[in-house]
């Protein structure tokens, strides 16, 4: 099984849908045509360079996801990288998938200059935090939101 790691491209819309629309019913999150639209569109522009995508591909088949985004950050001089979504199919589960997307954005950031890279997770979502626990730091931290 060939694993191809890439950026987002704007040919890649129809197999990406599925699998942040996935991701999303995961999340019990349903989001408008209009978000898809502007979020694909965000991710493929070059107008918008701190918000990238990654498309995982198994035998030219896209089976994963990951967007991440470089902000500033109060605490530092370099921006940080947030790794907002995270999605492989449950078939691609185990494989490598999650691993793989999340160690592109790693090397992504560091050739950015961007040494942090973060994020969140629902706390029932056992089975990547396995993942999550053997190439991340679980942190103490709380979030709250509005």
């Amino acid at each position: 099984m060939t694993l191809q790691i890439r950026p987002v491209e704007t040919g890649d819309k129809p197999g990406w849908v599925p699998l942040w629309r996935d991701y999303l019913a995961f999340y019990e999150t349903t989001l408008p045509d209009t978000v898809y639209d502007v979020t694909f569109a965000r991710l493929t522009s070059a107008a918008h360079p701190d918000q990238s995508g990654l498309i995982a591909l198994q035998n030219g088949r896209a089976v994963g996801l990951v967007h991440y985004i470089y902000h500033p950050h109060n605490w530092r001089e370099e921006k940080v990288c947030y790794l907002q979504d995270l999605f492989a199919v449950p078939t691609a589960r185990g494989t490598g998938v999650g691993r793989a997307l999340i160690e592109a954005v790693y090397a992504r950031a560091d050739a950015d200059g961007c040494p942090s890279v973060y994020w969140l997770t629902q706390d029932f979502n056992a089975q990547a935090r396995k993942l999550y626990d053997r190439i991340g730091t679980l942190t103490p931290f709380i979030k709250y939101s509005r």
